[in-house]
């Protein structure tokens, strides 16, 4: 990955790889979910967290990768103990409980096979009679009659938990790598007359990361999917290649998503509502009937009750806009409590912060904010106030009050004409000069 952090930190739809494995193997009620990392790697413990994490201290393979469990797997008896890898994000929970259904069918040990277009250097899956397998092969020990082999090993593996360690405990480092090689578990327990079998997946589903390449192809084959579930739930996407999501992103049916918008964590729309071309969504939550941009920016924090509207070039952080309220155009609204109905004229802002500490402001129900105003928080607007365009309003506003907050104008006539007599006249002095 050419990165200083862990590759199984890096993202997909603004999830850590190894997060996507932890909702897929949560979402089977495991009794135990264990993570295995290397020494030294406290932020990867800390996105496994609440999961134990155990050490592998010298990586010497992947059996030898296996061990640390052992540990943490005491007295789990029997059961089912599958191995995955935290930077293969995409297996499914159904394909897990295919592999489930083979081991209550008899199977000690169910291997996940897939068929890729290139096998290239994939261990192969080599079957026996009954399509029962009877080895994995690493390609470094493959032979050409192996090689040919199209079924390839994605290396998870649905384990006998009483099989498991006495299995590990057998397997040697004789090979090219010198490695333990957990693949050879699978003609260990052969020996011991044990049943294995394949489950087979899609190639995409099973698709590792390994560089960046890998994780650039991974987020467009993740967002494709998602942009595909979004429209089965009715959701209209204009331009699907354009729309971006991330893995908790919620919309409801009837929400119309414009082109070049990005969804952010944590973000929800209700029914009916609106999304325009260009708008960027974080941390937010939008009602029904909302319309939001185009070209508007929703930050954390930011929640537009039903039928709301946030138009073109709106920034929205850490504040509540009522029902039916408006800010069309050209403001930030930041720390702040909108009313119902309340109206929020272009190039407002809200002064919420003063260096050091951030301040709340309130704009009463049906308020009416005039154009270019700046209110400097701490400040309570009241129901149904007005403020001039052009004030900047320090102090509280009554209900249904008038507040203005601007110099007084003032008008000198004739004064413009003058200036330009004199300014003109003074250029053309400098030019004749010049000549």
């Amino acid at each position: 990955m050419r990165s200083t952090r862990s590759k199984v930190l890096h993202s997909v739809g603004n999830r850590p790889l190894l997060g996507h494995v932890l909702s897929t193997a949560t979402a089977l009620n495991a009794e135990k979910v264990i993570v295995v990392v290397g020494p030294d790697m406290p932020d990867v413990a800390a996105v496994a967290a609440p999961h134990p994490v155990v050490v592998q201290e010298t990586q010497r393979g992947t059996a030898d990768a296996v061990k640390p469990a052992r540990e943490a797997l005491a007295g789990f008896g029997k059961g089912t103990v599958f191995i995955l890898y935290g930077d293969t994000p995409f297996i499914r929970t159904e394909t897990l409980l295919s592999m489930l259904e083979q081991r209550a069918a008899g199977s000690d040990i169910v291997v996940l096979g897939f068929r890729p277009d290139d096998p290239a250097e994939y261990g192969r899956l080599i079957l026996g009679q009954g399509q029962l397998l009877e080895r994995i092969v690493e390609f470094r020990e493959a032979n050409d009659a192996e090689k040919a082999v199209g079924l390839c090993n994605s290396g998870v593996l649905a384990v006998d938990a009483e099989r498991l360690f006495p299995l590990i405990d057998q397997v040697r480092d004789n090979n090219e790598k010198g490695e333990f090689y957990l693949t050879d578990i699978v003609a260990l327990a052969r020996r011991e007359n044990a049943t294995c079998t394949v489950v087979e997946a899609e190639a995409d589903e099973l698709q590792g990361i390994n560089s960046r390449l890998d994780l650039a192809v991974a987020e467009g084959y993740w967002q494709q999917l998602q942009r595909e579930a979004a429209m089965e739930r009715g959701v209209t996407l204009l331009d699907p290649a354009t729309v971006y999501f991330s893995f908790d992103t919620v919309i409801e049916a009837d929400v119309t998503v414009g082109p070049n918008v990005v969804f952010g964590p944590e973000v929800s729309v209700a029914r009916n509502s609106e999304i325009r071309a260009f708008s960027h969504l974080e941390g937010a939550t939008v009602g029904e009937g909302v319309t939001v941009g185009p070209f508007a920016r929703l930050r954390p924090g930011a929640v537009l009750e039903k039928g709301a509207f946030v138009g073109n070039f709106v920034e929205v952080k850490n504040a509540v806009l009522g029902a039916g309220a408006k800010a069309s155009h050209l403001s930030y609204i930041g720390d702040t409590d909108v009313g119902e109905k309340a109206n929020i004229g272009a190039g407002t802002i809200t002064c919420n912060y003063d260096g050091f500490f951030k301040y709340r402001t309130t704009i009463g129900k049906g308020a009416f904010i005039g154009s270019n105003s700046a209110l400097v928080s701490p400040v309570n607007i009241g129901d149904g106030a007005i403020v001039a365009a052009g004030s900047v309003i320090t102090d509280d506003v009554s209900s249904s009050a008038l507040a203005l907050g601007r110099g007084k104008q003032a008008e000198k006539p004739g004064w413009a004409l003058a200036f330009r007599t004199e300014q003109q006249k003074k250029k053309d002095r400098l030019k004749h000069g010049k000549d």
